[in-house]
């Protein structure tokens, strides 16, 4: 009486704890889509191969069958067979048509659950931005972990019952919680933008033996980013495989110290000294405090003596007298130090914080760098010159992207990111993320003086290789000179926007080392021609030619032909008749795509994209 009842619930919660076995099932994880619905990361049917000890009848022949389906050598697999567990793992990962193989033998003791295995079509597409998961499934870097709540799902559990053996009893069923399926993750990235600036990086990457090239392509208005490179990418489906040629390491600790250097996102995680490209920032300090106008006049000799230093423009010869367009279109050192000393310290330093230069953006992404500034009160003249002009200090290309739209959107400070909302497999919208922003950041008027001063930059300065017939583009160049000085390595960059009246799209290049000529006005313009060339027609900016323009470039009127079904030599014969330029993306011969769509009015200037199967 007094074990019946009294202590029942005891023993009964013994009882089930004897008899029950419990096997998980894992959470499908949800999608990663693009801005168009095209499913970035995505899950394949994997199976779990597992031994019950207690249920085993014939361990010789199910070593024997698993050593010919698996390839896993008989030693090992007697010693798991044999062991006295529960529930014992051979292996996880198992292909589904293997899996199904496996249970068709009806081994007893062999159990066979299906399980999920993150899976990348495209591979190595913007592979330092998506991110990976482990072997648990569990998001380990990039969008991956920053959306991990979300993607995860929740795990379910199968629970059968056992005699006292451990054997199961075939009549008594099973019990099944199911696992729900994470949320879908739909961010601003565009697969084809992607793969546009993928192309010219690698392009440039290969042609210059740099060490790394990275792009940035976002909207400035809204923070949203299209497009994030970071080449040499990697191959998602195998994190774990080295992309250099050292795949010979001595011991473990160096192959992850690889993988950590293969797995960083330069755009984020590591900062660099801006060049050039922070004359931007400087230009838009100087207007905000009313120190000068762009019809205001200097003279650059080719340098400027800064108490003991004698600090050197890029012209060995000098600009001579010059306005501040002038200067701004010339990149011109000495004048920016000029501008740089009218400004002052105090100001210098306030409008990097009102600019949001010393914090970090926010970004969706982990592993964020912070800007590596000067302390206010160690500035001195020589450090306040070289800061206008943008050395002796490092920043993050996305903060440098970020900062450049707060000038040019309109004035307001947004936050770059990637996620736009969360939704459930039948595309409802869960969640819409949300992110900060922060108005009136710079005036009006600064905003309209910079547009205008940078498009003259690309029109007439020293960014001409930037500009394309049709559209209004305004950038800046930078070269600048890697740590420690006299190195010989230094950083090539561009950074550009269009329309340059009310910008869509905001671009930033930066190359790594690359071998031969370096200047960013020579190697980085052309990238981001290349790639609003692509991009421009594809967002829709239609171009307005001047009459110049026309003439100049013979730009006409033609249909666009229909090439989809055609072999890539033909498609490309009856566009030379055009005068076209031809771009091609991916691999084969017959034409799958086409952009322009045929039936389009297209200019001769236009540039035709083909997707080969």
């Amino acid at each position: 009486m007094y074990l019946m009842l009294f202590q029942a619930d005891y023993y009964i919660e013994l009882a089930t704890e004897l008899h029950e076995r419990e096997r998980s099932i894992k959470a499908a994880r949800g999608k990663i889509l693009d801005i168009n619905g095209e499913v970035l990361a995505d899950n394949k049917t994997v199976c779990t191969i597992s031994v019950v000890h207690s249920q085993v009848e014939d361990p010789e022949r199910i070593v024997e069958v698993l050593h010919q389906e698996l390839g896993i050598d008989k030693e090992t697999l007697e010693k798991k067979v044999n062991k006295y567990t529960a529930r014992e793992k051979i292996k996880t990962n198992v292909d589904k048509v293997i899996g199904d193989k496996i249970r068709s033998y009806k081994l007893a003791g062999v159990k066979v659950d299906e399980d999920y295995k993150r899976y990348y079509p495209y591979e190595t597409l913007a592979s330092k931005v998506l991110g990976f998961t482990g072997s648990d499934n569990q998001g380990i870097i990039g969008l991956e972990v920053k959306y991990e709540e979300y993607l995860k799902g929740s795990s379910g559990k199968i629970l059968t019952l056992t005699d006292a053996r451990g054997v199961e009893l075939q009549d008594a069923g099973e019990r099944r919680q199911e696992a729900v399926k994470g949320y879908n993750l739909r961010t601003s990235l565009d697969k084809n933008i992607q793969k546009y600036a993928e192309q010219v990086a690698l392009k440039v990457y290969e042609k210059k033996s740099a060490t790394n090239v990275g792009i940035i392509v976002m909207r400035p208005s809204n923070g949203e980013i299209l497009a994030m490179v970071n080449v040499p990418e990697f191959n998602l489906n195998e994190p774990y495989t080295l992309n250099t040629q050292e795949t010979q390491v001595a011991n473990s600790e160096e192959k992850q110290n690889l993988l950590n250097k293969m797995w960083r996102n330069l755009c984020i995680n590591d900062t660099y000294e801006p060049g050039s490209t922070f004359k931007i920032f400087t230009a838009a300090a100087a207007f905000e405090s009313g120190v000068v106008t762009l019809e205001d006049n200097f003279s650059c000799p080719g340098f400027r003596i800064v108490e003991d230093r004698k600090i050197r423009c890029h012209k060995v010869g000098g600009h001579g007298g010059e306005t501040f367009l002038q200067g701004i279109m010339n990149s011109c050192n000495p004048v920016f130090m000029d501008v740089g000393a009218r400004v002052g310290v105090d100001n210098f330093y306030k409008y990097m914080k009102q600019f949001g230069l010393l914090d970090k953006t926010g970004i969706d992404l982990p592993g964020e760098a912070g800007t590596i500034m000067h302390k206010k009160e160690n500035v001195g003249p020589v450090e306040l010159a070289t800061m206008s002009f943008g050395q002796s200090f490092q920043i993050t290309p996305i903060q440098l992207a970020t900062t450049v739209s707060t000038i040019i959107n309109g004035g307001t400070r947004i936050t770059p990111h990637f996620g736009v909302d969360i939704q459930d497999d039948e595309g409802n919208v869960i969640k819409t993320l949300q992110y900060e922003e922060k108005e009136k950041v710079v005036s009006a008027e600064t905003v309209e003086k910079m547009r205008y001063g940078l498009e003259k930059v690309v029109a007439e300065g020293s960014g001409n290789k930037a500009y394309i017939a049709g559209y209004r583009i305004g950038g800046k160049t930078a070269t600048s000179q890697t740590l420690p000085r006299g190195s010989g390595k230094y950083i090539s960059s561009f950074i550009g926007f269009a329309p340059a009246e009310a910008p869509q799209v905001l671009a930033l290049v930066v190359i790594h080392n690359p071998q031969g000529i370096y200047y960013g006005g020579t190697i980085a313009a052309p990238v981001i021609n290349e790639l609003f060339s692509n991009i421009l027609p594809y967002l829709g900016v239609e171009p307005e030619y001047t009459q110049e323009e026309i003439e100049e470039f013979e730009i006409g009127e033609f249909t666009m032909p229909t090439l989809v079904g055609k072999e890539k030599v033909q498609a490309e014969k009856e566009l030379e008749e055009y005068g076209m330029e031809v771009e091609i993306m991916g691999e084969g011969k017959v034409v799958t795509e086409q952009f322009p769509a045929a039936g389009e009015k297209v200019k001769t200037q236009n540039r035709v994209i083909l997707w080969l199967e």
